[in-house]
């Protein structure tokens, strides 16, 4: 199984309903995503994926969460959108391209993660 790997960052606000704690109060971050994608043989060039097509679908999702207030958007008017939830959205995102998305991690801070795969 090969593996290939990027990440890039988006900048956003949220906070998080029903919760008690200092997270239930408007708040911000410096968001950083990894994508992990995976196949079992490689293109004709000898890849996985090209990093450039990848990194430009990247782009494209997360030009709908950057410098926004998350709370506001449709896909997190009925659920939290907690780290856990932006994983997810990114990985059904990606998924609908051509990639073998192995899984998505969403970094909220330099310490704390959450991974979404299938």
């Amino acid at each position: 199984m090969f593996s290939v790997k990027i990440d890039s960052c988006f900048s956003a606000a949220h906070n998080l309903r029903g919760y008690k704690g200092n997270c239930e109060e408007l708040h911000g971050h410096n968001w950083k995503i990894e994508v992990t994608v995976a196949s079992n043989t490689l293109d004709k060039s000898g890849m996985v994926v090209d990093f450039r097509e990848l990194r430009a679908k990247l782009s494209e999702v997360l030009e709908t969460l950057d410098h926004k207030y998350l709370n506001n958007l449709t896909c997190f008017k009925e659920i939290n959108p907690t780290s856990e939830n932006v994983a997810k959205y990114i990985y059904d995102h990606m998924k609908s391209g051509f990639y073998n998305i192995k899984s998505i991690t969403v970094w909220e801070s330099a310490n704390s993660s959450a991974t979404y795969s299938e």
